[in-house]
C-alpha cells in the first residue's frame, strides 16, 4: 500500500467519524443509530470471505474499536 493510499483511508475515516458526529448532534441520528451503522458495517466486513478476507477482517477490528472507544475527535 503506498502512503498516498494509506493518507486517503485515514481521510476518509475521519471524514466519515466528522459526519457521524454532526449527524448526532444535529440530531439526524441518534447515538443509538449510530451505533448500529458502526456495527452494520463491521458485520459486512467479518462476513465477508472472499479473496481479500484478512483485510476485510482487519477494517472490521477498526470498526469495533471505534464501537467500542468512541470517536477520535471527541476522545479525552
Amino acid at each position: 500500500m503506498t502512503d498516498e493510499n494509506r493518507y486517503c483511508g485515514m481521510a476518509a475515516l475521519t471524514i466519515c467519524e466528522s459526519l457521524l458526529l454532526a449527524l448526532n448532534d444535529h440530531k439526524v441520528l441518534t447515538e443509538s443509530e449510530i451505533l448500529g451503522v458502526l456495527r452494520d458495517a463491521a458485520a459486512t466486513h467479518e462476513n465477508d470471505d472472499g479473496a481479500d478476507a484478512e483485510a476485510h477482517k482487519a477494517v472490521a477490528r477498526i470498526i469495533r474499536k471505534i464501537d467500542s472507544g468512541g470517536n477520535s475527535a471527541r476522545r479525552p
